[in-house]
């Protein structure tokens, strides 16, 4: 088996098991938390977006249903995501809010999007999951009409945002199994390296490239704080599995690591990332 084809394998049983379950069980925390990229993302996207508007990565549907309903009858909103219980949850969203969201189960790297079918390519974290970048990115080149453009977020390094590794660092020791983070390896912090995702896009038929670092400031309720560890990054998959006493031990010791960022009633911390656009030559 090629090392292409074990990273897509392996992605695929990740988010339709335990990450899919994970980002399904803490939806709402996570669209909370992750609002202002949203609302970034859907100002751009009913600006000139051609009718037709692809959310990469989509997930539970959040920036998809708000870009179809923003859209209204003028547009289309589509979604697609490797992940079948995060798509069955869009889907549900969207039928229960009357939106004409469409979502589609596929890897957007390898899909046979329609020549040219889209004004505007979205992605709010979506894009860092690629085995193979170049591929990806070619092939959204070809699903966008000449001049559409792209727009995402992604994060910056990992050392730029603590919060994202702080149960990591602390879970360390009683989870000694937790895989390393490797650099440019698909994952969360993939696109850390503004030069190459430069390089990516300029060399996979984009130009007018523009990667903005932003900082911004996001919030969840105290109250879900537990919650959002038990489920999320590498120390919430590993809990999945963990029995009883190992999941309550490595909750206590996570949460007080994360003392720092409570505030009251709410956890606050600032997510580095790069705003990233750029247009289909």
């Amino acid at each position: 088996m090629s090392d292409e084809r074990q990273v897509y394998d392996d992605q695929e049983k990740l988010w339709n098991g335990p990450a899919g379950r994970a980002w399904v069980e803490a939806q709402d925390v996570l669209d909370g938390m992750f609002q202002p990229f949203e609302d970034c993302l859907v100002e751009a996207a009913t600006a000139s977006s051609g009718g037709r508007v692809l959310d990469v990565g989509c997930g539970t549907g959040s920036t998809t249903i708000a870009i179809a309903r923003r859209l209204g009858s003028q547009g289309r909103a589509v979604g697609i995501d490797l992940s079948a219980p995060m798509l069955a949850v869009a889907q549900a969203r969207a039928e229960r809010e009357g939106v004409p969201a469409n979502f589609i189960r596929a890897d957007a790297q390898a899909h046979t999007f329609e020549p040219a079918s889209f004004g505007r390519i979205v992605s709010r974290f979506g894009v860092m999951f690629f085995d193979d970048p170049d591929i990806a990115f070619a092939n959204l080149r070809r699903a966008a009409r000449g001049g559409a453009e792209l727009r995402f977020v992604a994060w910056r390094s990992a050392a730029e945002n603590p919060f994202m590794t702080t149960a990591e660092r602390a879970a360390a020791t009683a989870l000694p199994q937790l895989p390393a983070r490797r650099p440019g390896a698909p994952g969360q912090f993939a696109f850390a390296d503004r030069n190459r995702v430069q390089a990516i896009l300029e060399e996979r038929g984009w130009s007018s490239i523009d990667i903005q670092p932003i900082d911004v400031t996001c919030t969840l309720p105290e109250q879900d704080l537990i919650r959002y560890l038990s489920w999320l990054g590498p120390v919430g998959v590993m809990l999945q599995q963990a029995d009883e006493q190992t999941h309550s031990s490595v909750i206590a010791t996570v949460r007080a690591a994360f003392e720092p960022y409570v505030f009251g009633a709410e956890v606050r911390f600032t997510a580095a990332c790069w705003l990233v656009g750029a247009q289909a030559s």
